[in-house]
């Protein structure tokens, strides 16, 4: 019993020992409290936040005296002396510069901005919560050297330094760690299925390649988002954003914005959160009617081929098509059946519920942390690749298990997707026609209707006229109760030949970790680290050739990086550092990926750095393994296993069998790459295709920098100058159903065999879209420079300028398309003030794009310059911890759009609230 008695006093003594516990407040220097700043025992990983109201209390297991530390992004850090239990300290904290804010993806390791290697934009808390745009991801377009560009309402695509589509394969996207880019089509698509406002800690953004650190797909630039732990940021949040969305093609729509996040640390050693996201509005609109080609045709041409009106991308040469008896009558020339505008393809519905949840583990109470992430996201956008797709009902879930502490991580994760309800608008049009009419009957009607009224004495445009009336006859019509069962028909069947549905169920697996030797090295800081990644591609063949199982493949890398800090003297700190990475496809030779950096900094306040660095993309999963028929051309990858996968026969009875060929010839996707002329964007043969299979894509990288303090004013400039080889790229070929194209292998036309000759001729070939590598020197250059002050007291004012050009011979390869979509010339502005008066605040920023030309499969052309301006204003309500705010987006009202084929992006007008939101 004394043994029981003892140890029972041992326990209750130890549990007692040491307990020493503080209060206080966080202010700011006008005495208005600071939420969700940090406050740390120094030398520990014990602390706490402090609440809406600036006011925290911390338990240390340790008696005084020791000392506290309190910091909150955008301001200077303050140190006070603990010396007694229960004792009460008031910190008054300074305003920084953005300068000072710290960032951890430029080096994998904390430092503050003004001292990182390399170019890096910040938003954290208090730039979140006074963003004049709708939400912080919208909010991203005030970024310095950052591009935006609008799918859709809720599919927002972030670029920097040129070369961007939609489909951005050259820019990564991290949530906690975890690649946000979706299974099926290799890239993220915006924040549809992402963070939730209320649990973003901060969003970090590089610029320009930074495999060296991060691998293949970090090539043009990474988007790190970084949720709140619930042991440092407890309690509920809520936001609710409630408004309309103007657009002259689609009315006044309603808009609603809702995130939830409820957080609690159970003790020192567990805690657990929760989100939840709902986003519903009305997509802008896309109803433009002006021919993809020509942009003087109208609906009354004959080859008319609207950029919102699908269904027309079918067209047949009159002539070709002719039966032989009457082709003496019948013109030579091109005719597309009538298409259905994109406004009765889809509802427009914009919507995205997402939910996430963590379980955090701290097993000895210190930085050791294991935890478990999982994310599930559905929603409805409108996506443009090769057509337009509205993706409904689309399913997204990540899972991650993560082992960390301050000097390591071990995580590992799954990604995985489904298709839903999506379909390809584009195939829906056209197959809705054919569910009504096949088109060798509507071609076949077209063309005997014009030799008769031609014979009976028309003109060729009353013969075309009566020919199309004819042909037209019975047409289903939007609204009727055909047309609406050869849509759900349509959108339902996953074969293009008669369907659009867009199935998927693809996942990849990912495993990377890193070890900072920095606290058992003095000498410098080491770090070491590496990835892994397993793709499996399901697309049940409608995207990918994976017609018959699953597509499966790996890659992988592994880096390393050294940094050294010299004190040069008292007035002179040199940084170096250096980094290396090694990747590998299975598909491809290993690459190298260096990076040397050195960063000069002069009498603490201005900062001199440049660097050089490598990078490479590997070819995505569509470039490898899709086979799709987009109906201009059919795309097919370039995976060596991927040429005879894609498989299609052919009907040329109608000529071929006139020079004895067979009625059907069945090619594979190989003829692409192995027997094919190469034609150039207005269909003229320009000599043999035969295009080599794609491999991976290089840049090299210079960038120098300066960064700077001058009093009240802060500055931030960077240059760069790129060098891209084996640029990645499609390439439009030709293939004939008969004879061979280069029978010497000598790329010379005048040894092809006339048989190939006929059959272009007689129109008996197949168009196809092969992922190749350009020979062309691609080069692009670049600057930028933002400049942040204080004016009139405490407003804040900042600008930034960003120039970007593409360095490239058109003329040498006219056909070629680099997709740059950049404009030379971006300026952006913010004026405003967070204190304007007691608990009012307002910000009101501007944005000035030049125009430039857009390049991507679904069309081509220019987008003008636009100026948009975006506002809000908002309170503060201490005693209920909330904040009201009334915001509007594009406030001028001048309608524009940021990639050709979109809707014209409106107005959005919104007033919000926010609970607690720390």
């Amino acid at each position: 019993m004394k043994t029981i008695f003892s140890l029972l006093l041992l326990f209750f003594c130890g549990f007692c020992h040491s307990q020493t516990t503080i209060s206080g407040t966080v202010v700011d220097d006008n005495s208005q409290p600071i939420p969700g700043a940090n406050i740390i025992v120094l030398g520990t990983s014990t602390g706490t936040v402090s609440d809406f109201d600036g006011n925290f209390t911390l338990t240390y297991s340790q008696n005084p005296p020791f000392s506290v530390q309190a910091s909150s992004v955008g301001f200077e850090t303050a140190t006070e002396q603990v010396t007694s239990n229960n004792q009460t300290i008031s910190f008054i904290l300074k305003e920084g510069t953005a300068l000072d804010e710290v960032v951890i993806s430029a080096s994998r390791t904390p430092e503050r901005i003004f001292e990182s290697p390399v170019t890096v934009e910040r938003l954290g808390l208090k730039e979140i919560k006074n963003t004049a745009s709708a939400d912080f991801y919208d909010g991203l377009e005030n970024l310095k050297g950052v591009d935006v560009n609008t799918n859709s309402l809720t599919f927002k695509s972030v670029n920097t330094r040129g070369f961007a589509t939609f489909a951005n394969n050259r820019f990564m996207q991290l949530v906690d760690g975890m690649d946000n880019s979706t299974p099926a089509l290799n890239f993220p698509i915006g924040n549809l299925v992402g963070m939730t406002e209320t649990d973003v800690l901060s969003v970090e953004l590089l610029p320009g390649a930074s495999s060296a650190l991060y691998g293949a797909n970090a090539f043009n630039g990474i988007l790190f988002m970084r949720s709140k732990n619930p042991f440092d940021y407890q309690g509920i949040s809520t936001s609710i954003k409630k408004g309309i969305t103007s657009q002259e093609s689609a009315g006044k729509n309603g808009y609603t914005d809702l995130s939830i996040r409820a957080a609690y640390k159970f003790s020192n050693k567990f805690a657990a959160k929760i989100n939840f996201g709902y986003l519903k509005g009305t997509d802008w609109a896309a109803t433009s009617e002006i021919d993809k080609i020509d942009p003087n045709r109208t609906r009354d041409d004959l080859d008319y081929d609207g950029i919102n009106v699908y269904g027309d991308e079918v067209s047949a040469n009159l002539r070709t098509e002719a039966p032989a008896s009457i082709k003496g009558i019948i013109p030579d020339v091109e005719v597309s059946r009538t298409g259905y505008n994109e406004r009765d393809l889809t509802n427009y519905n914009a919507e995205s519920v997402k939910s996430d949840w963590g379980l955090y583990f701290r097993p000895w109470e210190n930085d050791f942390e294991i935890s478990y992430v999982g994310k599930i996201g559905t929603g409805s956008t409108i996506y443009q690749g090769t057509n337009r797709y509205n993706i409904a009902n689309f399913f997204q879930e990540q899972h991650k298990l993560e082992l960390r502490n301050d000097n390591f991580f071990l995580r590992g994760y799954v990604v995985a997707d489904k298709a839903g309800d999506s379909y390809d608008m584009v195939f829906t049009g056209i197959n809705i026609n054919r569910a009504w009419k096949g088109d060798k009957q509507w071609f076949g009607e077209y063309i005997q209707t014009y030799a008769e009224a031609t014979l009976g004495g028309a003109t060729e445009a009353e013969a075309h006229a009566a020919a199309r009336d004819q042909a037209e006859s019975g047409r289903y019509l939007p609204g009727t109760p055909e047309y609406q069962a050869a849509f759900n028909k349509s959108i339902n069947d996953p074969d293009l030949s008669s369907g659009s549905k867009f199935q998927d169920a693809s996942k990849y697996y990912h495993a990377d970790a890193n070890y900072n030797f920095s606290h058992l090295i003095d000498f410098a800081e080491i770090q070491v680290g590496g990835s892994y990644r397993k793709y499996r591609l399901n697309s049940f063949g409608t995207i990918y050739t994976d017609f018959d199982s699953p597509i499966e493949y790996s890659e992988f890398g592994v880096y390393t990086q050294i940094q050294k800090n010299i004190e040069l003297n008292d007035a002179l700190e040199l940084k170096l550092t250096g980094s290396i990475r090694y990747d590998k496809s299975e598909f491809f030779d290993g690459f190298y990926s260096p990076r040397l950096s050195a960063g000069l900094t002069v009498n603490k306040n201005h900062n001199f750095r440049a660097s050089v660095q490598t990078g490479f993309r590997n070819p995505t999963t569509q470039d490898l393994f899709i086979g799709l028929d987009a109906g201009r051309a059919i795309l097919v990858g370039a995976a060596p296993d991927n040429l005879d996968r894609y498989v299609r026969t052919f009907d040329i009875s109608n000529d071929g069998q006139a020079i004895g060929q067979p009625p059907t010839v069945t090619q594979t996707g190989r003829v692409a790459y192995e027997n094919s002329f190469a034609v150039d964007n207005d269909g003229n043969v320009t000599g043999v295709g035969n295009p080599n299979l794609v491999k991976p894509e290089q840049v090299t990288s210079g960038e120098i920098g300066y960064r700077g303090k001058f009093s009240r004013v802060t500055i931030d400039f960077s240059a760069y100058y790129n060098k891209y080889k084996d640029f990645i790229s499609q390439q439009v070929v030709a293939s004939p159903f008969y004879g061979i194209v280069d029978p010497n292998n000598n790329g010379d036309l005048d040894d092809t065999d006339p048989l190939a000759l006929n059959a272009l001729a007689n129109n008996d070939f197949q168009v196809w879209s092969a992922y190749t590598n350009s020979p062309a020197d691609v080069k692009s250059y670049g600057a930028s420079i933002g400049l942040s002050t204080k004016v009139f007291g405490n407003f804040d004012l900042s600008g930034s300028y960003t120039y970007a050009k593409l360095d490239f011979d058109q003329a040498t390869y006219p056909g070629f398309q680099t997709n740059f979509n950049t404009p030379e010339h971006k300026f952006k502005a913010s004026f405003g003030n967070t204190d304007l008066f007691k608990n009012f605040g307002f910000n009101i920023a501007y944005r000035f794009s030049d125009d430039y030309f857009w390049e991507a499969t679904f069309g081509n052309g220019l987008v003008p310059e636009f100026h948009v301006v975006d506002a809000q204003i908002n309170l503060r309500i201490p005693s209920i911890k909330s904040t009201f705010k009334a915001g509007a987006t594009n406030l001028l009202g001048d309608e524009y759009f940021t990639a050709f084929g979109t809707g014209h992006i409106g107005s959005m007008y919104y007033l919000s609230l926010t609970i607690n939101n720390l």
